[in-house]
């Protein structure tokens, strides 16, 4: 995969998101739009990052019924993003729905890389045990839930970077993990609590990085992306 991090962009309309593109010129980014953007703006909003040449990572993060999830991936797949995601607690048949609604609706026979959630980057090991009732130590959950994604066709996972090797252990260096919680060593945590920096989710081994407020945040946002792509750079595992 490709060594440019993925930029998360949350805002809340197409105006603050143009806004902050723009500074980037004609670079052909890797983006994430997530429910707040998507949700408040529909389609158009793909359609709009498609045209500029972005690639895009629509994070969705579907969980419902798996003819639900199927039939909305189908829709989805359509869109022409490059990556989308589900709750991989959402089960094994709901995983495989969501890859048959991708194979259908993909356009040109190119389907979006399929990933599946494991565990928030947000969610600590005592917040997971008081709110799932997962008894097991949290890293086990996340390792299990990668498990059954692959099993179900998934191409990966979204994942903490502390995860990431024993997941490529346990699934394979062609299995994704993508990884949210990225910080500069000296930044915010914010309200995330499984961080790692650009330089130690390349060692340890993901496959993609996905940064948001310390590049959205930034006082010069051009050279914060600059700033961490150079960290996260190296060879990709």
């Amino acid at each position: 995969m490709e060594k440019e991090p993925i930029i998360a962009l949350d805002f809340p309309s197409w105006e603050k998101t143009e806004q902050f593109l723009a500074p980037f010129g004609n670079e052909q980014l890797y983006v994430k739009v997530g429910m707040e953007l998507y949700l408040q703006n529909g389609p158009l909003i793909i359609k709009r990052l498609k045209e500029m040449n972005h690639r895009v990572f629509l994070d969705l993060k579907l969980h419902d019924i798996p003819n639900t999830v199927k039939q909305a991936m189908k829709g989805l797949a359509a869109l022409g993003v490059d990556m989308i995601n589900v709750h991989a607690a959402g089960g094994v048949e709901m995983m495989i729905a969501a890859r048959e609604g991708l194979d259908e609706g993909a356009r040109g026979g190119k389907r979006p890389v399929l990933l599946a959630v494991t565990q928030l980057t947000s969610t600590s090991e005592e917040g997971m045990k008081a709110d799932q009732l997962i008894t097991v130590p949290l890293h086990e959950s996340v390792l299990h839930y990668a498990k059954k994604a692959k099993e179900s066709g998934c191409d990966g996972v979204v994942c903490s970077v502390l995860e990431a090797s024993d997941i490529r252990d346990a699934c394979g260096t062609d299995f994704y993990k993508v990884t949210p919680g990225i910080r500069l060593k000296d930044g915010n945590a914010d309200d995330q609590q499984r961080i790692a920096d650009p330089e130690k989710a390349r060692e340890i081994g993901s496959t993609a990085i996905v940064v948001g407020r310390p590049i959205t945040k930034a006082a010069d946002p051009v050279a914060a992306y600059h700033h961490i792509k150079t960290l996260w750079g190296g060879n990709v595992r």
